[in-house]
């Protein structure tokens, strides 16, 4: 497993990136809009992570904006710590004999998302390419909230 990235969600582009690039001394390397999906991602690295394509490999900080206002209350800005695995479905097998619950289960056979016992999200994402779609987790329904 490998630490990828957390996610924040922020309501100021600007004001954002002017505390995280600005004032922290953070660099943007990538970012991504979603017009169907009605957001912008925009991914950070640390100071010197962002040279000879070592942010893909460093723990990232991913804002993510999303075009329709929102309030977020009881901390629902903060968004979810995300995770590479070799295998999702062996991942997710392996947790759920642990007595974890699969909140989002791996359908796609790429992205997964379950929750610490505190309630903080964790996404789980295949190394790689998404591996083929596979029973049980392409007909399994979500479980509460992620």
């Amino acid at each position: 497993m490998r630490y990828l990235h957390t996610m924040i969600r922020i309501t100021d582009i600007d004001a954002s990136l002017d505390f995280y690039c600005q004032k922290l001394g953070m660099v943007e390397v990538r970012r991504y809009e979603n017009k169907d999906g009605r957001y912008t991602l925009i991914f950070l690295a640390a100071p010197g992570d962002e040279q000879a394509g070592i942010a893909e490999k460093a723990p990232l900080v991913e804002l993510t904006f999303n075009w329709d206002p929102e309030a977020y209350t009881g901390g629902r800005n903060f968004g979810h710590l995300a995770y590479e695995v070799d295998d999702i479905y062996a991942t997710c097998q392996r947790l759920m004999d642990k007595g974890v619950t699969i909140n989002r289960p791996p359908r796609d056979g790429y992205m997964a998302f379950i929750k610490s016992p505190d309630g903080i999200s964790i996404e789980l994402l295949q190394k790689g390419q998404a591996k083929d779609r596979a029973e049980p987790w392409a007909s399994m329904a979500n479980t509460g909230t992620w």
